[in-house]
């Protein structure tokens, strides 16, 4: 019996099996610049990204972290801006974890990077909204369940959009 992928508890729990398919049928991808863990809040970019930086022995980014809360809550356009600031300063190649609207907002950003999209299933990321109460809310003037099924709709057009490349490229490489 083999051993569990070092990834498989740190992506959606719905989509390990296919995942663990699309691994064991990718090519590894080619790095360039940043390796940009993004997606959808409540993905997971988070949990990979110290596992991820560990293995390609680079230096680890979280972009939500380094801008802090306080900014978000008390202008998005101001955390936009401060948030594309923090990404162009980056130094050297790091392994980046990129907030949930970095794809929708920043994705000219990306060029010359590898942007790597972490998948997540509606469900998956309703129950993590729902169930996470410290996540300042995007659209407060609906309701928590119109605002979790219109960001995800309108997100995932938007990351459509943007060239980046799977999940599973990225693990192959790491495997």
């Amino acid at each position: 019996m083999s051993t569990p992928a070092w990834w498989l508890e740190l992506v959606d729990p719905r989509l390990r099996e296919s995942l663990t398919r699309d691994v064991a049928e990718a090519a590894p991808c080619p790095l360039r610049g940043h390796v940009v863990l993004v997606g959808h809040r409540g993905a997971g970019k988070s949990r990979l990204l110290l596992p991820v930086a560990e293995r390609l022995r680079r230096p680890a980014v979280e972009l939500d972290a380094a801008l802090g809360r306080a900014l978000f809550e008390s202008s998005q356009l101001e955390f936009r801006r401060a948030e594309r600031r923090a990404f162009v300063a980056v130094p050297g190649e790091a392994v980046v974890s990129a907030g949930g609207g970095f794809l929708s907002h920043h994705g000219d950003l990306l060029e010359g990077h590898t942007a790597v999209q972490v998948p997540i299933t509606f469900e998956t990321y309703a129950e993590r909204m729902r169930a996470d109460t410290t996540r300042p809310r995007l659209k407060p003037n609906v309701s928590l369940e119109e605002e979790i099924a219109s960001v995800f709709e309108e997100r995932e057009v938007l990351h459509g959009r943007v060239r980046t490349v799977p999940l599973a490229a990225l693990l192959k490489r790491l495997e």
